[in-house]
């Protein structure tokens, strides 16, 4: 019993962790700053929804997340799809070298992407992909392949053989059995890692820091930076425009999250 009381006292201050600061930004937004000064954990008194609309009413606001937008769903399809297609592979035939293969793409997981900024730079100059949403889209999606392979590989082996050899006796090829049965099948997996690549390109300052120096490409994080450094005295309006760059990525969570867990546990049994 006292173990079920720990265990709920550790989840609750988790969750704690994780609210007070979300519901902090989110109120922060609707009081201006002498509020904030005076009484930053209250309510507001008086409430100021214009922090919130004048940011809505803003065409970089919404120019910038198009520009997320498109990056992180370009990413997210071709990391699912380019790892889904490797993991099949890996996972359902047997040739020389097959662990090999999956060692080096584990490997990728301890390669931090700062250490090959500068290369990447040269090489994406050298490309014409500067100022350019794939110089973003195409470097994030390499770097998102290790972890979706990982993830749907141990998926794709728990799916019994018989059927797929149910699938070839009725005449499905191998690239039938993926496309018709297998992802149908591995859809909390693919969620999984939908999230994942979605959430970390959503986030990424960096990359695009390095990539768009044309301010029309901006994405969120950086539109982030540049409003903080204009509205530097006006905390309040910052914690508006963060609270409004979160939540389309919130959304997106809340819709994928039933099969988080599911997928994050598939094929964690050894198989």
């Amino acid at each position: 019993m006292l173990a079920g009381l720990s265990l709920h006292a550790l989840a609750l201050t988790l969750v704690a962790l994780v609210l007070i600061p979300l519901l902090f930004a989110v109120i922060g937004g609707f009081k201006d700053t002498t509020q904030l000064a005076d009484n930053a954990f209250g309510l507001p008194d008086p409430w100021h929804p214009e922090n919130y609309t004048d940011v809505l009413t803003a065409g970089d606001f919404w120019r910038q997340l198009f520009n997320s937008t498109l990056v992180a769903l370009g990413t997210t399809v071709i990391t699912v799809i380019a790892g889904a297609m490797v993991a099949f592979v890996l996972a359902r035939f047997a040739f020389r070298m097959r662990e090999g293969f999956f060692t080096l793409f584990t490997i990728g997981l301890m390669f931090p992407p700062a250490v090959a900024i500068l290369p990447l730079f040269v090489l994406l100059r050298e490309m014409g992909l500067l100022d350019n949403p794939l110089g973003v889209i195409l470097p994030q999606a390499a770097f998102g392949l290790p972890i979706t392979i990982i993830i749907l590989r141990g998926f794709f082996r728990e799916v019994p053989h018989e059927v797929e050899e149910a699938a070839i006796l009725d005449g499905c090829s191998p690239a039938g059995f993926f496309w018709r049965i297998l992802m149908p099948m591995s859809r909390p997996a693919l969620a999984t890692v939908s999230v994942l690549a979605l959430v970390v390109s959503w986030n990424n300052y960096f990359l695009p820091l390095v990539v768009f120096t044309d301010p029309s490409w901006w994405t969120l994080p950086l539109g982030v930076q540049q409003f903080q450094g204009q509205y530097a005295s006006d905390t309040a309006k910052v914690l508006a425009y963060l609270v409004l760059a979160m939540l389309p990525a919130l959304g997106f969570f809340a819709i994928a999250e039933r099969h988080l867990a599911s997928g994050l546990t598939a094929g964690a049994t050894k198989g």
